[in-house]
């Protein structure tokens, strides 16, 4: 088991305060270790709040269900399985909601990144050149289904990436997609 490394004024601070070097540790250092795919009980998302340009709107299934659907099948390397995703692409959902992701908006795209937020309030970021076609290989969507079925403890909606090694970058109970500029 690793520990952490500890000061000298750390020691002296403990030994004064009447409390032990080990329940000192035990408090800032967990004894086992979560499994990297377990997740902790969170609420299940119900809607996603899309914000663009300080505009936010929120979408159901329904909204995405209307759309164009597309499917990719990706190996979830924490699960060490195949697992098939429908859902919308994410740069469709955007360009539905006032950020066409083509070359038109190349220089924005260039600029912008996009925080994509879990219920558990886990979150990832997204240059917004990763989710359009002539400038990455992989296929990210807003995912609604796996197998052909809800995502359960998933939640309503997932980002899935179809070309990360490891799904580290997905966001199950996905509850918020924010795009935001570095300029």
């Amino acid at each position: 088991m690793k520990r952490a490394a500890v000061s000298i004024p750390f020691l002296l601070g403990l030994c004064f305060a009447g409390i032990s070097f080990s329940a000192a540790i035990s408090q800032t250092v967990p004894m086992g270790v979560m499994a990297e795919h377990q997740h902790p009980p969170t609420q299940p998302s119900t809607g996603l709040v899309l914000t663009l340009d300080g505009k936010a709107t929120t979408l159901s299934v329904a909204d995405l269900s209307a759309m164009p659907q597309t499917t990719i099948t990706v190996h979830n390397e924490h699960t060490k399985t195949d697992e098939t995703y429908s859902g919308v692409l994410l740069g469709a959902v955007l360009a539905k909601y006032g950020l066409p992701v083509d070359k038109t908006t190349h220089q924005k795209m260039l600029r912008s990144y996009l925080v994509a937020e879990g219920m558990d309030k886990y979150w990832v970021v997204y240059s917004v050149t990763e989710i359009e076609g002539s400038e990455h290989n992989g296929t990210v969507i807003v995912a609604t289904s796996m197998g052909g079925k809800p995502l359960g403890e998933d939640g309503m909606f997932k980002l899935v990436d179809s070309e990360d090694k490891k799904p580290q970058r997905w966001v199950r109970n996905l509850s918020a997609i924010t795009v935001k500029s570095a300029e």
